[in-house]
Protein backbone atom coordinates (compact mmCIF):
# COMPACT_ATOMS: atom_id res chain seq x y z
CA UNK A 1 0.00 0.00 0.00
CA UNK A 2 1.16 3.60 -0.40
CA UNK A 3 2.00 6.30 1.99
CA UNK A 4 -0.96 8.65 0.46
CA UNK A 5 -3.15 5.40 0.61
CA UNK A 6 -1.85 4.32 4.05
CA UNK A 7 -2.51 7.94 5.57
CA UNK A 8 -6.37 8.27 4.13
CA UNK A 9 -7.31 4.84 5.56
CA UNK A 10 -5.11 6.13 8.78
CA UNK A 11 -7.41 9.09 8.67
CA UNK A 12 -10.74 7.27 7.71
CA UNK A 13 -9.88 4.51 10.36
CA UNK A 14 -9.61 7.33 13.47
CA UNK A 15 -12.57 8.54 14.36
CA UNK A 16 -14.55 4.69 15.14
CA UNK A 17 -10.96 3.63 16.38
CA UNK A 18 -11.02 6.69 18.88
CA UNK A 19 -14.55 6.05 19.86
CA UNK A 20 -13.70 2.52 20.81
CA UNK A 21 -10.62 3.53 22.66
CA UNK A 22 -12.95 5.86 25.14
CA UNK A 23 -15.46 3.13 25.98
CA UNK A 24 -12.30 0.58 26.26
CA UNK A 25 -10.66 3.52 28.77
CA UNK A 26 -14.22 4.32 30.50
CA UNK A 27 -14.67 0.40 31.22
CA UNK A 28 -11.33 -0.11 32.01
CA UNK A 29 -11.88 2.93 34.85
CA UNK A 30 -14.85 0.77 35.96
CA UNK A 31 -13.17 -2.20 36.37
CA UNK A 32 -10.47 -0.13 38.48
CA UNK A 33 -13.61 0.94 40.73
CA UNK A 34 -14.71 -2.59 40.83
CA UNK A 35 -10.56 -3.65 42.42
CA UNK A 36 -10.76 -1.02 44.83
CA UNK A 37 -14.08 -2.11 46.09
CA UNK A 38 -13.91 -5.47 46.08
CA UNK A 39 -10.33 -6.40 45.34
CA UNK A 40 -11.44 -8.66 42.39
CA UNK A 41 -12.92 -7.27 39.12
CA UNK A 42 -16.20 -9.43 39.21
CA UNK A 43 -17.33 -8.17 35.90
CA UNK A 44 -14.22 -7.48 33.95
CA UNK A 45 -13.40 -4.84 31.71
CA UNK A 46 -13.74 -6.66 28.67
CA UNK A 47 -17.79 -7.25 29.67
CA UNK A 48 -18.36 -3.84 30.37
CA UNK A 49 -17.36 -2.61 27.28
CA UNK A 50 -19.11 -4.71 24.77
CA UNK A 51 -22.20 -3.59 27.13
CA UNK A 52 -21.46 -0.30 27.03
CA UNK A 53 -21.18 -0.12 23.10
CA UNK A 54 -24.66 -2.17 22.82
CA UNK A 55 -26.06 0.77 25.04
CA UNK A 56 -24.68 3.26 22.86
CA UNK A 57 -25.65 1.46 19.83
CA UNK A 58 -28.84 1.52 21.12
CA UNK A 59 -29.59 4.86 21.08
CA UNK A 60 -27.65 5.82 18.65
CA UNK A 61 -26.32 4.28 15.08
CA UNK A 62 -22.74 5.54 14.08
CA UNK A 63 -23.07 7.03 10.71
CA UNK A 64 -20.46 5.72 7.84
CA UNK A 65 -17.55 7.90 9.37
CA UNK A 66 -17.31 6.08 12.22
CA UNK A 67 -17.91 2.59 11.04
CA UNK A 68 -14.47 2.16 9.13
CA UNK A 69 -12.64 2.39 12.49
CA UNK A 70 -15.19 0.24 14.72
CA UNK A 71 -14.98 -2.62 11.83
CA UNK A 72 -11.36 -2.12 11.80
CA UNK A 73 -11.57 -2.21 15.71
CA UNK A 74 -13.54 -5.30 16.32
CA UNK A 75 -11.76 -7.89 13.05
CA UNK A 76 -8.36 -6.67 12.74
CA UNK A 77 -7.42 -5.77 16.30
CA UNK A 78 -9.04 -8.43 17.48
CA UNK A 79 -7.01 -10.71 14.92
CA UNK A 80 -3.27 -9.02 16.49
CA UNK A 81 -4.93 -9.63 20.46
CA UNK A 82 -5.63 -13.48 19.56
CA UNK A 83 -1.40 -13.81 17.88
CA UNK A 84 -0.25 -11.95 20.51
CA UNK A 85 -1.91 -14.52 23.46
CA UNK A 86 0.49 -17.13 22.05
CA UNK A 87 3.30 -15.82 23.30
CA UNK A 88 1.58 -16.54 27.14
CA UNK A 89 1.63 -20.03 26.40
CA UNK A 90 4.12 -22.72 27.65
CA UNK A 91 4.63 -26.27 27.14
CA UNK A 92 6.19 -26.60 30.86
CA UNK A 93 2.60 -25.83 32.35
CA UNK A 94 1.65 -29.17 30.55
CA UNK A 95 4.27 -31.26 32.13
CA UNK A 96 3.81 -29.82 35.50
CA UNK A 97 0.17 -30.41 35.87
CA UNK A 98 0.93 -34.55 35.54
CA UNK A 99 -0.17 -37.16 32.89
CA UNK A 100 -3.33 -37.82 35.29
CA UNK A 101 -4.41 -34.50 35.78
CA UNK A 102 -3.63 -33.31 32.09
CA UNK A 103 -5.58 -36.50 30.56
CA UNK A 104 -8.80 -35.27 32.89
CA UNK A 105 -8.57 -32.13 31.61
CA UNK A 106 -8.05 -32.46 28.42
CA UNK A 107 -11.67 -35.36 28.26
CA UNK A 108 -13.42 -32.23 30.49
CA UNK A 109 -13.19 -29.46 27.81
CA UNK A 110 -13.34 -32.27 24.87
CA UNK A 111 -16.61 -33.57 26.81
CA UNK A 112 -18.27 -29.81 27.04
CA UNK A 113 -17.00 -28.95 23.71
CA UNK A 114 -19.32 -31.48 22.45
CA UNK A 115 -22.51 -31.39 24.68
CA UNK A 116 -22.64 -27.56 24.59
CA UNK A 117 -22.74 -27.95 20.96
CA UNK A 118 -25.38 -30.15 20.86
CA UNK A 119 -27.44 -28.37 22.96
CA UNK A 120 -26.76 -25.22 21.42
CA UNK A 121 -28.16 -27.31 18.44
CA UNK A 122 -30.86 -29.11 19.97
CA UNK A 123 -31.98 -25.80 20.91
CA UNK A 124 -32.08 -24.18 17.45
CA UNK A 125 -29.47 -21.65 17.71
CA UNK A 126 -27.38 -21.31 14.33
CA UNK A 127 -23.67 -23.65 14.30
CA UNK A 128 -21.74 -20.40 15.06
CA UNK A 129 -23.49 -19.36 18.22
CA UNK A 130 -23.46 -23.00 19.33
CA UNK A 131 -19.92 -22.86 18.87
CA UNK A 132 -19.30 -19.85 20.33
CA UNK A 133 -21.08 -20.78 23.83
CA UNK A 134 -19.21 -24.54 23.42
CA UNK A 135 -15.80 -22.61 23.33
CA UNK A 136 -16.27 -19.83 26.04
CA UNK A 137 -17.78 -22.70 28.66
CA UNK A 138 -15.59 -25.61 28.17
CA UNK A 139 -12.19 -23.61 27.97
CA UNK A 140 -11.84 -19.84 29.05
CA UNK A 141 -15.55 -17.93 28.67
CA UNK A 142 -15.00 -14.51 27.13
CA UNK A 143 -11.92 -14.76 26.10
CA UNK A 144 -12.24 -17.73 23.98
CA UNK A 145 -15.25 -16.61 22.62
CA UNK A 146 -13.34 -13.51 21.36
CA UNK A 147 -10.53 -15.74 19.92
CA UNK A 148 -13.10 -17.95 18.39
CA UNK A 149 -15.34 -15.65 16.76
CA UNK A 150 -13.06 -14.54 13.69
CA UNK A 151 -12.02 -17.84 13.32
CA UNK A 152 -15.66 -18.85 12.31
CA UNK A 153 -16.57 -15.84 10.73
CA UNK A 154 -19.38 -15.22 13.42
CA UNK A 155 -21.18 -12.09 13.62
CA UNK A 156 -21.25 -8.57 15.99
CA UNK A 157 -24.51 -10.17 17.39
CA UNK A 158 -23.66 -13.92 17.62
CA UNK A 159 -20.28 -12.36 19.70
CA UNK A 160 -22.34 -10.24 21.66
CA UNK A 161 -25.02 -12.53 22.93
CA UNK A 162 -22.81 -15.13 23.64
CA UNK A 163 -20.36 -13.11 26.05
CA UNK A 164 -23.35 -11.14 27.64
CA UNK A 165 -24.92 -14.52 28.60
CA UNK A 166 -21.88 -16.33 29.68
CA UNK A 167 -20.79 -13.17 31.58
CA UNK A 168 -23.84 -12.91 34.08
CA UNK A 169 -23.53 -16.75 34.67
CA UNK A 170 -19.51 -16.58 35.33
CA UNK A 171 -20.16 -14.38 37.80
CA UNK A 172 -22.79 -16.31 39.48
CA UNK A 173 -20.54 -19.29 39.74
CA UNK A 174 -17.76 -17.17 41.31
CA UNK A 175 -19.94 -16.74 43.86
CA UNK A 176 -22.02 -20.01 44.03
CA UNK A 177 -18.94 -22.52 43.66
CA UNK A 178 -18.12 -22.14 47.25
CA UNK A 179 -21.27 -23.17 48.91
CA UNK A 180 -20.37 -27.05 47.11
CA UNK A 181 -17.30 -27.15 49.40
CA UNK A 182 -19.72 -28.40 52.54
CA UNK A 183 -22.28 -30.46 50.08
CA UNK A 184 -19.55 -32.31 48.36
CA UNK A 185 -17.11 -32.22 51.14
CA UNK A 186 -14.34 -31.45 49.07
CA UNK A 187 -11.03 -30.77 50.65
CA UNK A 188 -9.09 -27.64 49.46
CA UNK A 189 -7.14 -29.46 46.45
CA UNK A 190 -10.34 -30.50 45.30
CA UNK A 191 -11.73 -27.63 45.27
CA UNK A 192 -9.21 -25.73 43.67
CA UNK A 193 -9.60 -28.49 40.69
CA UNK A 194 -12.92 -28.15 40.95
CA UNK A 195 -12.60 -23.95 40.63
CA UNK A 196 -9.87 -24.50 37.57
CA UNK A 197 -12.36 -26.54 35.58
CA UNK A 198 -15.54 -24.64 36.07
CA UNK A 199 -14.74 -21.06 36.29
CA UNK A 200 -14.12 -19.24 32.79
CA UNK A 201 -11.92 -16.39 33.73
CA UNK A 202 -8.82 -16.35 35.24
CA UNK A 203 -9.17 -13.32 37.60
CA UNK A 204 -12.64 -15.42 38.37
CA UNK A 205 -10.63 -18.58 39.50
CA UNK A 206 -8.71 -16.03 41.82
CA UNK A 207 -11.76 -15.07 43.22
CA UNK A 208 -13.63 -17.82 43.77
CA UNK A 209 -10.55 -19.55 45.73
CA UNK A 210 -8.67 -17.04 47.33
CA UNK A 211 -11.45 -16.75 50.22
CA UNK A 212 -11.01 -20.64 50.48
CA UNK A 213 -7.41 -21.51 50.87
CA UNK A 214 -4.03 -20.84 49.22
CA UNK A 215 -3.91 -24.40 48.00
CA UNK A 216 -7.21 -24.04 46.50
CA UNK A 217 -5.64 -20.59 44.59
CA UNK A 218 -2.77 -22.16 43.55
CA UNK A 219 -4.30 -25.81 42.14
CA UNK A 220 -7.03 -23.76 40.36
CA UNK A 221 -5.11 -21.22 38.94
CA UNK A 222 -2.67 -23.77 37.23
CA UNK A 223 -5.79 -26.43 36.33
CA UNK A 224 -6.98 -22.84 34.46
CA UNK A 225 -4.50 -22.55 33.14
CA UNK A 226 -3.81 -25.41 31.64
CA UNK A 227 -7.38 -25.52 30.67
CA UNK A 228 -6.59 -21.81 28.78
CA UNK A 229 -3.89 -24.07 26.51
CA UNK A 230 -6.54 -26.08 25.16
CA UNK A 231 -7.63 -23.07 22.99
CA UNK A 232 -4.75 -23.33 20.72
CA UNK A 233 -5.65 -26.39 19.40
CA UNK A 234 -9.23 -26.08 19.48
CA UNK A 235 -9.25 -22.22 17.50
CA UNK A 236 -7.20 -24.29 14.98
CA UNK A 237 -9.01 -26.88 14.58
CA UNK A 238 -12.16 -24.66 14.22
CA UNK A 239 -9.97 -22.90 11.67
CA UNK A 240 -9.92 -26.05 9.40
CA UNK A 241 -13.70 -26.80 10.10
CA UNK A 242 -15.25 -23.61 9.32
CA UNK A 243 -15.31 -23.46 5.67
CA UNK A 244 -18.45 -25.80 6.30
CA UNK A 245 -20.23 -23.41 8.24
CA UNK A 246 -20.20 -21.42 4.57
CA UNK A 247 -22.54 -23.87 3.45
CA UNK A 248 -25.30 -22.52 5.91
CA UNK A 249 -28.27 -20.54 5.27
CA UNK A 250 -26.84 -16.96 4.98
CA UNK A 251 -23.60 -17.30 4.86
CA UNK A 252 -22.05 -14.46 2.95
CA UNK A 253 -21.83 -14.23 -1.06
CA UNK A 254 -19.04 -15.96 -2.34
CA UNK A 255 -18.30 -17.59 0.82
CA UNK A 256 -18.45 -21.37 -0.74
CA UNK A 257 -15.84 -20.69 -2.96
CA UNK A 258 -12.66 -23.24 -2.47
CA UNK A 259 -10.24 -21.46 -0.35
CA UNK A 260 -6.67 -21.89 0.70
CA UNK A 261 -4.36 -23.03 2.72
CA UNK A 262 -3.79 -19.45 4.85
CA UNK A 263 -7.46 -18.62 4.48
CA UNK A 264 -8.22 -22.06 6.21
CA UNK A 265 -5.28 -21.41 8.77
CA UNK A 266 -5.32 -17.51 9.50
CA UNK A 267 -2.48 -15.47 9.65
CA UNK A 268 -3.24 -14.52 13.16
CA UNK A 269 -3.68 -18.34 14.02
CA UNK A 270 -0.30 -19.16 12.82
CA UNK A 271 0.91 -16.08 14.06
CA UNK A 272 -0.27 -17.80 17.99
CA UNK A 273 1.59 -21.06 17.10
CA UNK A 274 4.59 -19.62 16.43
CA UNK A 275 4.56 -17.75 19.71
CA UNK A 276 4.10 -20.32 21.43
CA UNK A 277 6.81 -22.55 20.08
CA UNK A 278 9.42 -19.26 20.73
CA UNK A 279 7.74 -19.04 24.24
CA UNK A 280 8.04 -23.11 24.94
CA UNK A 281 11.79 -22.42 23.21
CA UNK A 282 12.60 -19.80 25.65
CA UNK A 283 12.83 -17.10 22.54
CA UNK A 284 10.52 -15.37 24.33
CA UNK A 285 12.30 -13.39 27.57
CA UNK A 286 9.87 -13.33 31.12
CA UNK A 287 10.65 -9.79 30.61
CA UNK A 288 8.03 -9.31 27.47
CA UNK A 289 5.29 -11.41 28.65
CA UNK A 290 3.74 -8.96 31.03
CA UNK A 291 4.03 -6.07 28.70
CA UNK A 292 2.71 -8.47 25.88
CA UNK A 293 -0.47 -10.17 27.51
CA UNK A 294 -1.25 -6.38 28.38
CA UNK A 295 -1.38 -5.17 25.05
CA UNK A 296 -3.19 -8.45 23.97
CA UNK A 297 -5.68 -7.45 26.65
CA UNK A 298 -6.47 -4.12 25.86
CA UNK A 299 -6.44 -4.83 22.21
CA UNK A 300 -9.68 -7.23 22.71
CA UNK A 301 -10.97 -5.00 24.82
CA UNK A 302 -11.09 -2.36 22.36
CA UNK A 303 -12.44 -5.12 20.24
CA UNK A 304 -15.31 -5.86 22.16
CA UNK A 305 -16.39 -2.01 22.33
CA UNK A 306 -16.64 -2.16 18.53
CA UNK A 307 -18.16 -5.05 18.73
CA UNK A 308 -21.03 -4.02 21.12
CA UNK A 309 -21.09 -0.91 18.76
CA UNK A 310 -22.30 -3.02 16.31
CA UNK A 311 -25.10 -4.99 18.10
CA UNK A 312 -28.71 -4.54 16.90
CA UNK A 313 -29.92 -5.04 20.47
CA UNK A 314 -33.73 -6.45 18.50
CA UNK A 315 -31.56 -9.17 17.29
CA UNK A 316 -30.26 -10.39 20.95
CA UNK A 317 -33.20 -10.05 22.42
CA UNK A 318 -35.00 -12.61 19.47
CA UNK A 319 -32.75 -15.24 20.68
CA UNK A 320 -32.00 -14.34 24.11
CA UNK A 321 -34.07 -17.06 26.25
CA UNK A 322 -32.87 -20.03 24.48
CA UNK A 323 -28.98 -18.55 24.64
CA UNK A 324 -29.42 -18.55 28.46
CA UNK A 325 -31.59 -21.97 28.52
CA UNK A 326 -28.02 -23.22 26.40
CA UNK A 327 -25.55 -21.49 28.32
CA UNK A 328 -27.30 -22.62 31.59
CA UNK A 329 -27.50 -26.16 30.31
CA UNK A 330 -23.86 -26.30 29.35
CA UNK A 331 -22.30 -24.96 32.66
CA UNK A 332 -24.44 -27.89 34.59
CA UNK A 333 -22.62 -30.46 32.07
CA UNK A 334 -19.75 -28.80 32.71
CA UNK A 335 -20.07 -29.03 36.69
CA UNK A 336 -21.21 -32.65 36.64
CA UNK A 337 -18.23 -33.26 34.76
CA UNK A 338 -15.75 -31.60 36.40
CA UNK A 339 -17.19 -33.63 39.90
CA UNK A 340 -17.15 -36.65 38.63
CA UNK A 341 -13.57 -36.31 37.27
CA UNK A 342 -12.81 -35.07 40.65
CA UNK A 343 -14.07 -38.06 42.21
CA UNK A 344 -12.24 -40.02 40.07
CA UNK A 345 -8.78 -38.77 40.45
CA UNK A 346 -9.10 -39.35 44.10
CA UNK A 347 -6.94 -35.93 44.58
CA UNK A 348 -6.39 -35.30 48.25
Amino acid sequence: MRPDAMGRTAIAVLPGLSLCVAVTAAASLVQAAEERLVHHPYVEALVIAILAGIAIRSVWEPGPRWRIGIAFSAKQLLEVAVMLLGASISLKALVASGPALLSGIVATVAIALAASYAIGRLLGLPARMSILIACGNAICGNSAIAAVAPVIGANGDDVASSIAFTAILGVLVVLGLPLLIPLLGTNPTEYGVLAGLTVYAVPQVLAATVPVSLVSTQVGTLVKLVRVLMLGPVVLGLSLLAPRLRDEPGAPAGARKRLGFFKLVPWFILGFLALAAARSLGLVPDAALAPLTRVAGILTIIAMAALGLGVDVRVVARVGARVTLAVTASLGVLLLVSIALVRGLGIS
